[in-house]
């Protein structure tokens, strides 16, 4: 096959992206979810009728997605696991691309800054929503008997309270252990666990693993911020403001410390620059 007919969209896959797309159709259509087996390598080449060989670099490519790990082994242990692992994958594209020049620093952090920004304004936002309820809620149930659905209703808002508010306690937490880091090394890791406890406030998963990704990739990079910064009072002040805007449901101003935040670090890489 020439490499022309290999780019028309019309171009027959090749066996193991059949196997990938077949595998995609089995885990919608047996309602497959994370911690359920796939069949083993012989049984899934049978039922799909292709060959070992073609199963097995399918199953390697879901488990570089992050989407299998598989088990060596025979047994009922054997096998691949349906698993979640997003993170790692665009971590691993993330950081070829970086290293190749194909993306520049400056557009990693423009992406950072639109997440980010987005992330601590809707925690903000959803904490002070969260705080409205909690008091209605108590003012209703003083004065009235509460229905099943008003129930469930504040169940869930509870909830989505309890996990925001055990994000935001990892983010003071993180900006405790940065207070003690040893090294550079070691401050930049409680801040990927700073501004990871940041996504998770904001409640949307995606948003978790793509800042996984982002930062996982940039990590050398921002251990080289912090040698040049040197003291990094400032960025623990930028820390402590983004923490207490998100505590106090101002949306405004937990982006605007995002913003700052980040073009105190990475001077050179930011809007404008």
């Amino acid at each position: 096959m020439t490499t022309d007919e290999r780019r028309r969209p019309d171009a027959r896959p090749r066996a193991f992206e059949e196997v990938l797309a077949r595998i995609e159709e089995r885990i919608g259509a047996d309602g497959l979810t994370v911690g359920d087996r796939l069949p083993g390598e012989r049984q899934l080449a049978e039922q799909l009728g292709v060959g070992r060989s073609s199963v097995r670099e399918a199953l390697r490519v879901l488990e570089t997605l992050g989407v299998v790990a598989s088990q060596a082994g025979r047994g009922p242990d054997a096998g691949a696991v349906l698993t979640s692992r997003p993170g790692n994958a665009l971590t691993d594209l993330l950081r070829l691309h970086l290293g190749l020049a194909t993306l520049s620093m400056r557009e990693v952090i423009d992406t950072r800054l639109m997440i980010e920004q987005w992330a601590a304004a809707h925690a903000a936002t959803a904490n002070a929503a969260a705080s409205a309820r909690t008091a209605a809620q108590t003012a209703k149930a003083q004065t009235a008997a509460q229905t099943t659905e008003a129930q469930t209703a504040e169940a869930q808002t509870a909830a989505r309270t309890a996990e925001a508010e055990t994000a935001t306690a990892r983010m003071a937490e993180a900006i405790a252990a940065m207070d003690a880091a040893r090294d550079p090394a070691d401050f930049v890791e409680h801040d990927i666990a700073f501004h990871l406890a940041l996504a998770e406030a904001a409640g949307n998963r995606l948003i978790v693993a793509v800042m996984r990704a982002l930062r996982d990739a940039l990590r050398r990079y921002a251990v080289d911020a912090v040698v040049r910064l040197g003291d990094t009072g400032g960025l623990q002040d930028d820390h402590r403001r983004i923490h207490r805007a998100i505590e106090d449901g101002d949306a405004g101003a937990a982006a605007a410390a995002v913003a700052e935040h980040l073009a105190r670090a990475y001077p050179d890489s930011g809007p404008g620059s």
